[in-house]
C-alpha cells in the first residue's frame, strides 16, 4: 500500500504542470470522445460523460499518476454489436459487468502476468497505436470530406510548426495549448471556413445525473452481455498495463498494476451509472499529457474535470475549435509514440525479435484489435523462445570400461520442445545390464518430459536393463514422484498399450 505521504506527493508535487498539461489533455479528449461515441453507436454525450468520470475517478484509484483514462476506440469497437442489438441499456449493464471483472483481475493479482509480454511485443504495442493514432486523423485530412480544403493543410502545418518551435522560445506554457489558443483564435477572427469540433456531433448541456441501467435482472441477461463484458475488461486491462509500462519508462519511476485493475474496474463500474460507456487508459493523451510536462494524478483529474466544464459550460466555445489543432497535436503525438530506433535496429536485433516486433505492428493495424495483435506476438515470442531454449538442449554418454553400463547425463530444459530430441539421444537396442539416466544437469518442466522419462526408462527395462535415475532437483522429483507411472505396478503394460 502507497504511504499517504507519497500519496499526497503524487496529487500536489507538480501542481503547475499538472494543472496545464491536463488543460491540454481535456481539449484533446473532446473530439475523441465523440468520435469513439460515434464508433460504438451512441449519443455523444455518451463517450464525453464516460471520459470526464473515468479521468476524474482513476485520478484517486488508479495505480498510475498522470496516466490519462477515457473512452477509447479500442473498447468501443467491441461493443458496436451490443448497442446494435440489444440498445445502450445493455451497453451499460455490459459496462458495470466489466468493471466486477477488472477489480476482480486486481484483486486476483493478474497483473503480475504483463512480465511475459517481452520488449519486442511492447515495441510492436507503441508502433502499431502510433500507426493508428496517425490514421485517425486521415479523414480529417481527406479532400473529399466536407469541409476540408487546402487551408485545412495550412492549418495543420501551422499548427506543427507552432508545437516544434514554440519550446525554443520557452517552456512555461505548453506547446500544443498554444497551438489550440493561436489557431482558433485565427480562424474565429478571419472567419475562416474549416472543420470544427462542433461540426463531430452536439455537445451536451446539462451535468449527468446517477441512473441504474434498465435492463432484466435475468440470467438471459447475464449470456447476453458476458462476453462482451469478458472483452472489454480484458481489452481494457490490456491497453492500461502496457500503457502504464510506457508511462513508467517515460517517467523513470514504478507504479502498481494490480492497483490499476482495480482503479480501472472502479471507474467503469461508477461511470455506467451516470451514462457512459467503458473506457481504459488511452496512451495517445497519455503521451500528451508527459510531454506537456504532466506527472501526477491532479493533471488525470484537471483533464477529466475541466472536459466536464468544457463541454457543460463552455460548449459554444469549444465547438468553434478547429479540427487542423487537434489533428495537428494528435499528429505530433503519433510521432513522438513511435519508436523510431526499432526500425535501425532491426539490422542488428535477433532475426526472432525483430519477427515479433512486426508481427505485432501489422496484425494491430489490420485488425484494428490491440488484444489480438499482442496475443499474436506473446504467442510468437513464446514459441521462439521455446525453440531457443531446445537448442541449448542435450545429452551425451559414456560407457563403463566393461562395457555393461551406460550413463546417459541429461543438459538442460526437458521440456514438450525438447522432448523430442532427449528421445532420440537414447540407443535401446544396445545390450546392457545397467543404464543410468543423469538429470543432475537438467530441470523437468511438464508432462510431456515426465512422459517422455517414463518412456525410456520402460523401454530400458524392457530389453532387460536395470535402470536408475539420479540427480533429479526438488522440484523435478516433485512432478516426476506426482506423474511418472515407471515404478508404479502395471507400468511394463502401460507400455505394450502405448
Amino acid at each position: 500500500m502507497i504511504s499517504l505521504s507519497d500519496y499526497r506527493a503524487q496529487w500536489f508535487g507538480n501542481i503547475r504542470g499538472d494543472l496545464l498539461s491536463g488543460l491540454v489533455v481535456a481539449l484533446a479528449l473532446i473530439p475523441e470522445a465523440i468520435a469513439f461515441s460515434i464508433i460504438a453507436g451512441v449519443d455523444p454525450k455518451v463517450g464525453l460523460y464516460a471520459s470526464f468520470s473515468i479521468a476524474v475517478l482513476i485520478a484517486f484509484v488508479g495505480g498510475r499518476p498522470g496516466m490519462i483514462s477515457a473512452a477509447t476506440a479500442a473498447t468501443a469497437v467491441l461493443m458496436v454489436t451490443l448497442v446494435r442489438d440489444h440498445g445502450l441499456q445493455y451497453l451499460l449493464a455490459a459496462t458495470v459487468l466489466a468493471g466486477v471483472l477488472q477489480v476482480a483481475a486486481g484483486l486476483l493479482r493478474l497483473g503480475r502476468f504483463m512480465r511475459f509480454v517481452s520488449k519486442s511485443v511492447m515495441t510492436g504495442f507503441v508502433n502499431a497505436l502510433a500507426i493508428l493514432i496517425f490514421m485517425a486523423q486521415l479523414p480529417e485530412l481527406n479532400p473529399a470530406t466536407p469541409g476540408v480544403t487546402w487551408l485545412t493543410y495550412t492549418l495543420v502545418a501551422a499548427g506543427l510548426a507552432i508545437i516544434y518551435l514554440f519550446p525554443l522560445l520557452t517552456r512555461a506554457v505548453p506547446s500544443p495549448l498554444v497551438t489550440i489558443i493561436v489557431l482558433t483564435t485565427l480562424v474565429v477572427g478571419m472567419g475562416w471556413d474549416v472543420r470544427t469540433v462542433g461540426d463531430m456531433g452536439a455537445l451536451p448541456d446539462t451535468l449527468p445525473v446517477f441512473l441504474i441501467p434498465e435492463v432484466p435482472l435475468t440470467w438471459e441477461t447475464l449470456l447476453i452481455i458476458l462476453p462482451y463484458s469478458a472483452a472489454v475488461a480484458v481489452v481494457g486491462l490490456l491497453e492500461s498495463l502496457m500503457t502504464q509500462n510506457l508511462v513508467d519508462d517515460l517517467t523513470d519511476t514504478r507504479s502498481d498494476r494490480n492497483q490499476e485493475c482495480i482503479g480501472q474496474g472502479v471507474a467503469n463500474m461508477a461511470t455506467a451509472f451516470i451514462g457512459g460507456m467503458a473506457g481504459c487508459a488511452m496512451i495517445g493523451q497519455s503521451m500528451i499529457n508527459v510531454k506537456s510536462g504532466g506527472r501526477g494524478r491532479l493533471s488525470t483529474f484537471t483533464a477529466g474535470f475541466v472536459l466536464l466544464i468544457l463541454v457543460t459550460g463552455l460548449g459554444d466555445l469549444v465547438a468553434r475549435i478547429p479540427m487542423p489543432a487537434l489533428v495537428a497535436i494528435m499528429i505530433m503525438v503519433s510521432i513522438g509514440t513511435f519508436s523510431w530506433s526499432s526500425i535501425t535496429a532491426l539490422r542488428v536485433h535477433p532475426r526472432s525479435s525483430s519477427i515479433v516486433m512486426i508481427a505485432t505492428v501489422v496484425t494491430v493495424v489490420y485488425t484494428h484489435n490491440l488484444a489480438i495483435g499482442v496475443l499474436v506476438g506473446v504467442l510468437l515470442s513464446g514459441i521462439f523462445f521455446a525453440g531457443k531454449i531446445a537448442q541449448l538442449f542435450r545429452v551425451h554418454s559414456t560407457l563403463s570400461t566393461d562395457g555393461r553400463c551406460r550413463t546417459y547425463v541429461v543438459e538442460g530444459q526437458l521440456f514438450y520442445a525438447s522432448v523430442e530430441q532427449f528421445a532420440a539421444a537414447f540407443d535401446f537396442r544396445e545390450v546392457l545390464d545397467r543404464v543410468i539416466v543423469d538429470v543432475s544437469r537438467a530441470h523437468i518442466w511438464d508432462i510431456s518430459s515426465v512422459q517422455a522419462l517414463d518412456m525410456v526408462v520402460l523401454k530400458f527395462r524392457r530389453e532387460g536393463a536395470d535402470v536408475q535415475v539420479i540427480g533429479m532437483n526438488e522440484a523435478s522429483e516433485t512432478l516426476v514422484d506426482t506423474l511418472a507411472i515407471h515404478d508404479k505396478p502395471g507400468a511394463m503394460d502401460a507400455l505394450t498399450g502405448h
